[in-house]
């Protein structure tokens, strides 16, 4: 059975690079829309993940595409962490998540045009280790945070300031496999 046409509804270069180790085909077409991080946690990645989904089925109008969206935040203390606005905040973030446990949440729907809607929420815990000064000005200079949820990239130099993970590791670099699997039977993943 051939794979249904797969567009990937974000610019994530870590999605792409998860969706291309599995071998699947598919086409990027970035959303456009605005991503919110107020509210209830589990409702924000998934309302992200919708929208950008929807947005782009009803763009294609193709009821054979499954559309994939995908949306991560960081959970501390239970409040939402988006993304940094500049380097200050970016430190600030991390002086935050200093020596404590956050959790990150995944948000992943699959869309077809005029049909049905799939969303799975998931969540893994990350302890940061206890970051000196010198360390978090050393990494913010990398630009590494720029346009990352909490600040970091684990996959990248900000494995550095982890000290464990408790969950999906992928789900921490934007697209949980699981989750994937379970949504989009039709891809042949399970």
């Amino acid at each position: 059975m051939a794979q249904p046409r797969l567009v990937l509804a974000s610019r994530s270069p870590q999605r792409e690079v998860i969706l291309s180790r599995l071998g699947l085909d598919f086409e990027v077409v970035p959303s456009g829309v605005d991503e919110f991080d107020a509210g209830e946690p589990s409702a924000v990645v998934i309302g992200n993940a919708l929208r950008k989904a929807r947005a782009v089925s009803d763009r294609l109008a193709d009821p054979e595409a499954l559309v994939l969206g995908g949306d991560t935040v960081i959970v501390h203390d239970g409040e939402v962490i988006g993304k940094p606005g500049d380097a200050d905040e970016a430190s600030a973030f991390m002086r935050r998540l200093s020596g404590s446990e956050h959790e990150v949440l995944g948000g992943l729907a699959v869309v077809r045009f005029g049909g049905e809607e799939r969303t799975a929420v998931t969540a893994t815990k990350v302890r940061f280790r206890v970051l000196s000064e010198e360390l978090i000005a050393s990494y913010v200079a990398t630009g590494e945070w720029e346009h990352r949820s909490g600040a970091y990239a684990i996959q990248q130099g900000g494995s550095i300031l982890v000290e464990s993970i408790t969950g999906d590791y992928l789900n921490i670099i934007g697209l949980s496999v699981n989750d994937l699997a379970t949504l989009a039977p039709e891809l042949g993943l399970a």
